[in-house]
């Protein structure tokens, strides 16, 4: 006798278009109904892409008919935009899933160990100093998404639980920059073992039930590779853009462009590349190339993006990171500081070019 768990199991076969993780573990079966062994599916999508509903709905009806004893098989895919999709929203004036902030980086790499978090974490201190500069500003958000391995917090100087007022979480702040991250609401030592809706629902808490107030831009920090916070944030805020963080060597930057890939499939333009740890310093002019050269700018010209940074290595970046004092803040006049500014710079005046 066919039954729902029958049918759930048999989803877990359909995977997402462009990822590896299934429909179920990403939370998209809204409805099951067995009735004399005639199946029924509702599928709730957010994507702006036309092939997605069309793709998942084949896929679903074909694992759907190798069950056996299977009767008559319906499947619907309820399809909703996303609010960053162009058209839709995010930075052009249109409906915010955000009250109050104007505009959504996303920082991104396909690979660990790039220093995707700590290029986050000057990033946004850099941007509020930019926009200090113009004349004010409403302020800067950073977002930790790293749900499993959250370091933002540790970066920029916060260990204080957030407060609650009105039902709404208030992002602790330091150096200007208000910051909510999974790490502020677990203990130190408590692993996070989280399954696909349960990330979801996470992202969805940090989006609509903290109080950001009045931001110009809100940072988000994601945590690599494809998986199902990547897919939640797009789902869930209207992302305006993204940066992608590479190193300079093949196998980071191979992994990173396949890696960004998963925006266009998203609709959500890529502003730019960062090559993180590009050079040493090693004085009189010179350049030592530890882990090779070029990567960033292969990954900008694949990716049709500009090369907005090619950050140095500097002790100071790690010992900010460790002591929460990122550098753009403890050292404005070093040479990553400088290339971290002139990023956020370029940067924000590609956010606003239309």
């Amino acid at each position: 006798m066919m039954d729902k768990e029958t049918v759930r199991s048999a989803l877990k076969a359909v995977r997402y278009p462009g990822f590896s993780r299934d429909i179920v573990s990403f939370g998209l079966v809204d409805n099951i109904v067995v009735e004399n062994n005639d199946i029924s599916v509702r599928l709730k999508v957010t994507t702006a892409d036309s092939k997605v509903p069309a793709a998942l709905k084949e896929a679903t009806e074909s694992a759907l008919g190798q069950l056996e004893g299977a009767g008559r098989i319906s499947v619907e895919i309820a399809v909703e935009k996303p609010k960053g999709a162009p058209g839709t929203g995010g930075g052009s004036g249109g409906p915010q899933a955000m009250p109050g902030v104007a505009a959504i980086i996303a920082v991104a790499s396909g690979k660990g160990g790039v220093g995707k978090s700590t290029v986050a974490a000057n990033l946004a201190c850099a941007l509020d100093q930019v926009l200090r500069r113009e004349g004010g500003g409403k302020g800067v958000g950073l977002l930790d998404c790293d749900i499993y391995g959250p370091s933002i917090p540790q970066m920029m100087g916060i260990a204080s639980r957030p407060e609650i007022e009105d039902e709404k979480i208030i992002p602790p702040s330091n150096f200007g920059i208000k910051v909510m991250s999974m790490a502020l609401l677990i203990d130190e030592n408590a692993p996070v073992v989280w399954r696909g809706p349960m990330i979801n629902n996470a992202i969805n808490q940090f989006a609509q039930h903290v109080n950001w107030g009045e931001l110009d831009v809100l940072v988000v920090d994601l945590p690599p590779g494809t998986g199902d916070a990547q897919l939640s944030l797009v789902q869930t805020l209207p992302v305006d853009g993204a940066l992608i963080i590479t190193t300079p060597q093949p196998v980071a930057v191979n992994v990173t462009r396949r890696g960004a890939r998963m925006f266009d499939k998203v609709n959500v333009p890529i502003l730019g590349v960062c090559e993180n740890m590009s050079y040493l310093d090693a004085g009189e002019g010179r350049k030592l190339h530890i882990f090779g050269e070029g990567g960033g700018r292969w990954t900008a010209e694949e990716l049709e993006a500009p090369l907005l940074a090619q950050v140095p290595l500097d002790a100071e970046i790690r010992e900010g990171g460790d002591r929460g004092v990122p550098l753009v803040v403890a050292y404005p006049d070093s040479p990553s500081a400088k290339a971290i500014f002139s990023m956020a710079e370029n940067l924000w005046k590609g956010l606003h070019k239309s």
